[in-house]
């Protein structure tokens, strides 16, 4: 007889299949809470780490290195969530690193981005995770914020398409979480900024992405660091629960932003945040004794603690199995994903004729040399170092690529800020191709010493035990190091500027290849740069994947998800050290056209090699037909946009992206796409009824091009 032991289920186990047999998740969850102790219940509510040993090991190892446990009952096998972060791809172990988020919204492919979304959700799974923290939609309301990198754009309707593509990707395998909910686009001023906003601006331009991954399934949703009208997010009972639960009857869950996303246990679970990430903090600390004072009720610990379940349950029921182990991190097709959305992305926003062609592409067969010129040339500078900094085991740069690209050039490098010896090698090459832009010092996630020291949010810590070393000390936490945050230029450095100068003076078949999140002004030097190409922070593969676009071996079909203004003066109000600011309705390219003022590059604007045109537009319930034409001699992909606005009404001619499709059309060719088109993009809050009104068909017109203000648009009445 044999005697090995047989594999046995736990009782999660039991409710998955449950669940799976078609049970409700929540009965489920209820079943198993009810089999919990109070001390697994409230365990349930934060994270499974010891706030000191998690906190000094993040600050000491890396951030995220491996996924962060929160609520597991290993008595009941229950899993808890198993967090890792993004959005570049997964945060801990060496995985994939894509290009960021805004790189990937100027594909404008929300197919695209489910193939990264699956790919992230497998490397999640393969490192232990269960749950990705990576949908990032926050709202650019202003270039100089310093996570624009994370997100994919300033227009909601786009925002929520491509979040819900994200989403939908990797919630085959994980669960997913949408952030930073709401209103988080400041970066330096997060932890003291309060946002006043009055509730139709809100509904109608800050929450209707977050609308569309809730409406798409999304597990979690996690809450900002700012205040809202006058009360933190983290414990805001109107975002999470008056508008989650009572108007948008979501069932998922909420969790704070870490470690100083709340400001009062009791008070936030009352307010309906469920899960108090990362560590066992202020739950740990404080909930007990308000649970015992009445501030706090065992009712409300038993709602979110069901929720909890319930997600999980959720999930592992309708994942997909299969193996998932560290060896398929950053696998041969994740690595060709990484470089086709790199090159998908990059955005060309001039190519002028040089000795009557245009200067891109280049061709490898005649061009004998190239001055490679710039500090970013020789850098990885796979975007910023904080929460969404992916380990990818290797990077290519600017000039790896370019040498690989063309391998009978001679290649010159400067790297040094020094106009003259930019000159100088631009002088003496066929082709000149300066890499500027931004890094990690520049902008990205901010966590410094000024944080690290703050007395109020040092305040949110548990007593140190004996021998701890103090925060501050001798460690700065690896998410920051003091550099980063919101941009202090809108513009290039005053000496890139100057070796861009000097370079197309020394030589006018000169490229800039700028690397950056979000817009940059450029009129100080554009007009005399013969070609300009917007490469993003492309990821792990986007040295060769610019070599792709500069040849023609791949084509810059990237358009922008914003406007870029020429002046400073056409963007909304920004401080970077606010604490109180209010917000209205007015950014981008609905700003400027209320200012009445042209944008350098309108929303939506990119070139192409190729050349194309849009006709036999029709539209019919809610979907724009259009044939486009590529009527040049190279294979291309454009972006058809449709911009709605409503004719009368509060505001009426006001623009909002409502659809998109991108589509490949060969040489020559002609091909007839079908734009997904939804009104809600153009719904307006309606006080009395509480709930955003869509408005009547017959009062809307679209307008169906390539970018906003496109003079060859066809402009339709839906009626």
């Amino acid at each position: 007889m044999s005697t090995d032991a047989q594999p046995t289920t736990t009782a999660f186990d039991d409710a998955v299949t449950a669940v799976r047999g078609g049970a409700d998740p929540a009965a489920e969850a209820t079943r198993l809470y009810e089999q919990l102790t109070p001390d697994e219940q409230l365990g349930l509510l934060d994270g499974d780490w010891q706030f000191w040993d998690g906190f000094l090991a993040m600050l000491t190892g890396g951030y995220n290195t491996v996924p962060i446990p929160h609520g597991a009952v290993e008595r009941l096998g229950v899993p808890g969530t198993q967090f890792v972060d993004g959005p570049r791809g997964a945060v801990s172990g060496n995985g994939t690193a894509f290009p960021v988020s805004m790189a990937r919204g100027a594909t404008w492919d929300v197919e695209l981005e489910e193939r990264i979304g699956d790919v992230i959700g497998r490397e999640v799974r393969a490192v232990g995770g269960n749950f990705f923290g990576g949908v990032c939609i926050n709202l650019l309301r202003h270039p100089a914020w310093g996570r624009a990198q994370e997100t994919y754009g300033d227009d909601p309707h786009h925002l929520g398409e491509m979040g819900a593509a994200l989403v939908r990707g990797t919630q085959r395998y994980v669960m997913a979480c949408a952030k930073h909910y709401a209103l988080n686009s400041m970066e330096n001023a997060r932890f003291t900024v309060d946002v006043t906003i009055d509730d139709e601006t809100l509904h109608d331009v800050y929450l209707p992405h977050f609308k569309r991954t809730v409406d798409e399934g999304v597990a979690a949703i996690m809450s900002a660091y700012n205040s809202v009208n006058g009360e933190w997010a983290g414990q805001n009972r109107y975002l999470l629960t008056t508008v989650l639960r009572d108007q948008w009857r979501w069932d998922g869950i909420t969790v704070s932003d870490f470690i100083w996303g709340l400001r009062d246990a009791g008070a936030s679970l009352e307010a309906g945040l469920d899960l108090e990430e990362p560590f066992t903090q202020q739950r740990g600390q404080h909930l007990r004794g308000q649970l015992e004072d009445g501030t706090a009720s065992w009712d409300s610990v038993r709602r979110s603690g069901v929720r909890m379940i319930a997600a999980m349950l959720r999930s592992y029921a309708t994942r997909t199995d299969g193996e998932f182990t560290p060896a398929l991190m950053a696998g041969d097709e994740a690595r060709a994903l990484a470089r086709e959305a790199a090159t998908r992305a990059m955005v060309l926003l001039r190519n002028e004729p040089v000795d009557g062609a245009p200067l891109l592409p280049l061709d490898p067969a005649t061009v004998t040399s190239i001055a490679v010129i710039g500090r970013l040339a020789t850098a990885g500078n796979m975007g910023d170092h904080g929460s969404s900094d992916v380990r990818a085991p290797s990077s290519s740069t600017p000039l790896d690529g370019i040498t690989a690209a063309f391998p009978g050039a001679r290649v010159t490098l400067v790297e040094d800020d020094d106009p003259a010896a930019a000159a100088a090698a631009a002088a003496d090459a066929d082709v000149a191709i300066v890499v500027a832009g931004f890094d990690a010092e520049d902008e990205g996630e901010y966590v410094g010493p000024d944080t690290m020291t703050d007395p109020a949010l040092v305040a949110l810590y548990p007593p140190r035990p004996d021998g701890v070393q103090a925060t501050g000390d001798e460690v700065v936490m690896t998410a920051g190091e003091g550099f980063g945050g919101d941009r202090s230029s809108l513009r290039l450095r005053p000496v890139d500027e100057q070796v861009i100068a000097a370079t197309v003076a020394a030589n006018p078949r000169t490229v800039v290849t700028m690397v950056a999140a979000g817009p940059v002004l450029t009129e100080e030097w554009r007009q005399r740069v013969p070609a300009i190409v917007l490469m993003w922070y492309a990821g792990m593969e986007g040295g060769v994947a610019l070599a792709d676009v500069l040849t023609g071996a791949a084509e810059p079909s990237g358009r922008l998800p914003f406007s870029v203004p020429t002046s400073e003066e056409h963007l909304p109000f920004f401080d970077v050290d606010a604490t109180a600011i209010t917000y209205d309705r007015w950014h981008g390219q609905r700003l400027l056209d209320r200012l009445g003022v042209e944008a350098a590059y309108p929303h939506g604007f990119g070139l192409s090699y190729t050349s194309f045109t849009i006709g036999e537009v029709t539209a019919a319930g809610d979907t724009v037909t259009a044939t486009v034409t590529n009527t040049g001699d190279r294979d291309g992909r454009h972006v058809v946009q449709v911009y709605g606005r409503t004719l009368t009404g509060g505001y009426a001619g006001e623009r909002a992206v409502v659809g998109f499709a991108p589509v490949a059309v060969p040489a020559g060719g002609s091909v007839t796409v079908e734009v997904p088109v939804s009104l809600l993009a153009l719904a307006r809050w309606d006080a009395d009824r509480r709930e955003r009104v869509l408005p009547e068909v017959s009062d809307v017109e679209l307008e169906v091009g390539a970018h906003a203000h496109d003079p060859q648009a066809t402009v339709l009445r839906l009626a």
